[in-house]
């Protein structure tokens, strides 16, 4: 028997039951920005991006927060090559309740982008990832971060950007 988590629902029950007049108001494209590919996936550079508030352990003592130097508004970039141990996630915003965020490859699927890189399915990882600081609003996500977001990947070349929402 399959489960699964209503999240439209639950949300939209959490808003009303927070005092909000009406329930959270989801984005609706009528025109979605979607692009065949111009060549196969094992040509082709890769990027990821997550909305799972992706973070790096580092030492504050050193006071170096390397996500810091590379924000614009929401997004900020990780490199690619970094060591997926090093990776977590300090999200708050999911669904605590029916799932958790302990197998970073569920999530942002770094690991496995390698590994299909390695095997000769995709053709190469750009140098950066990115991820960003989560937002209810549909405005700054339109007019800021997707925006910057886009111009990341055309500097780096990106051919196909895997997207995954938390």
């Amino acid at each position: 028997n399959m489960t699964y988590v209503k999240y439209i629902e639950r949300t939209r029950d959490y808003y009303l039951s927070q005092g909000y007049d009406q329930s959270y108001q989801w984005a609706q494209l009528d025109d979605v920005p979607f692009t065949t590919l111009k060549k196969p996936l094992a040509q082709s550079r890769i990027t990821l991006i997550s909305t799972g508030e992706i973070a790096i352990r580092f030492d504050p003592d050193s006071g170096d927060d390397p996500m810091e130097k590379t924000q614009v508004g929401n997004i900020y970039s990780i490199p690619s090559a970094i060591d997926p141990d090093r990776l977590y996630s300090h999200s708050y915003a999911y669904d605590r309740f029916a799932t958790n965020l302990d197998d970073l490859n569920s999530f942002f699927p770094v690991t496995r982008l390698h590994e299909a890189v390695a095997a000769g399915r995709l053709g190469s990882m750009a140098a950066r990832l990115h991820s960003g600081h989560y937002t209810y609003s549909q405005r700054k996500t339109l007019e800021r971060d997707a925006p910057e977001v886009l111009k990341r990947c055309r500097e780096d070349g990106v051919d196909v950007a895997v997207l995954v929402p938390i």
